[in-house]
């Protein structure tokens, strides 16, 4: 590597299987703050003897690879990051972005100069934090702690030894030409209210039904998606025939086999504010949403039942976290020229996944402290980038609420959200985050 920091760039490629990359593509990685991708420990075991006044031998044990990496979102590597951290590699189809079990890991070669290239395969995101900073200016943030499977340097991007990836012949990617995003291109809004209004569907025997940030999905009894639901299983919320409950609801009622009706008056909020959630449709096969067998999935609305337009005023701060508590797997691994290393993250295993939102702003009421108080939950909160997509947060507890006070200063409070997600079937708290940030490449 080269001793200039600002000489250095880096990209990625997703990894189809952990920890070897297709070596054909690669994407950059945006606008770097924090980035090393030769952290390497090398577990040593001293063994002593007797006699000596150092340790006589050392018995070396796995190696443990770390790659910080801190990017201004600009480009599309800091969707990346989010996106392995909420565990889904392509999200360019029509499908609810949402937590899962997988484990998806990206290649990245990091450039020094045209004969100095450092890889490390197999990048995990354990934790990853979005940041916004309203008080100081910058840019919005995405700071992620990742495990590596192994690293490796090379001369000329042929990485010829353990690693055996071939990137002497793939074109280094230019960086992203757009700004990164700003503070004031993020609005987060609030949905305090989400028990009376929303909708009502019944479908076939053992359906359920997923609702995600713009796309719901219809699932029959098999798991399979089901196409008497328009045509495919698939609703666009966000599409001008379906962006309301009311004609979400009549698109769903004309569906074969399928019914349902708008409740409590509700037809005129917005489809994409329902709760994300896992929900169970199917009691019964008559499709008939009235005779107690259906289920009710509510949309949040502002305190005052019209609509989710309350944002967070006075932002300080704003830090998404996503902490996925991974295990990783140590073990003994052939490289491709045949050498053998006892490596510590030979293998990953994803853990439950903690999402937290941390907010400062100025104090203007009571609003969130009353409902700390009380433990009421937050029915949802949106995070929308403009054209860059969104991210929901359903079913938030305020675990934490300070409001410190100090002489001749203004009043901020200080909350910590965690989320949970809404439904009734299945693993309906994957949906305590759910995004449609495409992420591109896929």
């Amino acid at each position: 590597m080269v001793k200039l920091t600002q000489n250095i760039e880096a990209a990625y490629e997703v990894e189809s299987t952990y920890g070897s990359p297709p070596g054909s593509n690669l994407y950059h990685l945006g606008l770097l703050d924090t980035f090393d991708p030769r952290s390497v420990e090398r577990n040593i075991t001293p063994v002593p003897s007797l006699g000596q006044s150092t340790d006589a031998h050392h018995a070396v044990g796995p190696i443990a690879v770390n790659v910080p990496i801190k990017v201004a979102c600009n480009g599309t590597g800091w969707k990346q990051l989010l996106g392995q951290a909420i565990g889904s590699t392509t999200i360019s189809t029509a499908q609810p972005h949402k937590l899962t079990t997988d484990v998806g890991s990206l290649a990245v070669i990091a450039k020094g100069s045209s004969t100095d290239y450092t890889l490390v395969t197999g990048v995990v995101p354990n934790e990853v934090t979005l940041n916004a900073d309203y008080s100081t200016g910058g840019y919005i943030t995405v700071d992620a702690k990742c495990t590596g499977y192994y690293t490796l340097d090379e001369n000329d991007a042929n990485f010829d030894g353990f690693l055996g990836d071939d990137y002497s012949s793939v074109s280094f990617p230019a960086a992203p030409s757009a700004d990164p995003l700003l503070p004031t291109d993020l609005s987060v809004s609030v949905g305090l209210a989400a028990s009376t209004k929303g909708l009502s569907i019944d479908g076939p025997a053992g359906s359920y039904v997923e609702v995600g940030e713009k796309y719901i999905r219809a699932y029959s009894s098999d798991g399979t998606l089901n196409t008497d639901f328009d045509g495919d299983g698939i609703i666009d919320l966000s599409a001008g025939a379906s962006d309301t409950v009311a004609e979400l609801s009549a698109l769903i009622e004309g569906d074969s086999n399928w019914g349902s009706a708008v409740l409590g008056s509700g037809g005129a909020e917005l489809s994409a504010n329902l709760l994300k959630g896992i929900y169970y449709t199917g009691t019964d096969a008559d499709a008939d949403e009235t005779d107690g067998s259906q289920v009710n999935i509510y949309a949040a609305t502002d305190a005052d039942g019209t609509g989710m337009t309350t944002t967070f005023t006075n932002l300080k701060t704003v830090a998404l976290k996503i902490a996925n508590n991974n295990t990783a797997i140590s073990g003994k691994a052939t490289g491709d020229d045949a050498s053998t290393k006892w490596l510590s993250n030979n293998a990953i295993s994803r853990g439950k996944a903690d999402i937290t939102l941390d907010l400062t702003m100025t104090a203007e009421d009571e609003t969130y402290y009353d409902l700390y108080h009380a433990g009421t939950t937050i029915p949802l909160i949106r995070l929308d980038f403009g054209s860059a997509g969104s991210i929901a947060l359903t079913n938030g507890t305020i675990t934490s609420f300070s409001r410190p006070l100090s002489p001749g200063g203004e009043i901020v409070d200080t909350m910590s959200i965690k989320f949970r997600g809404a439904g009734d079937y299945k693993n309906y708290s994957a949906f305590a985050i759910s995004s449609d940030i495409t992420l591109v490449p896929s």
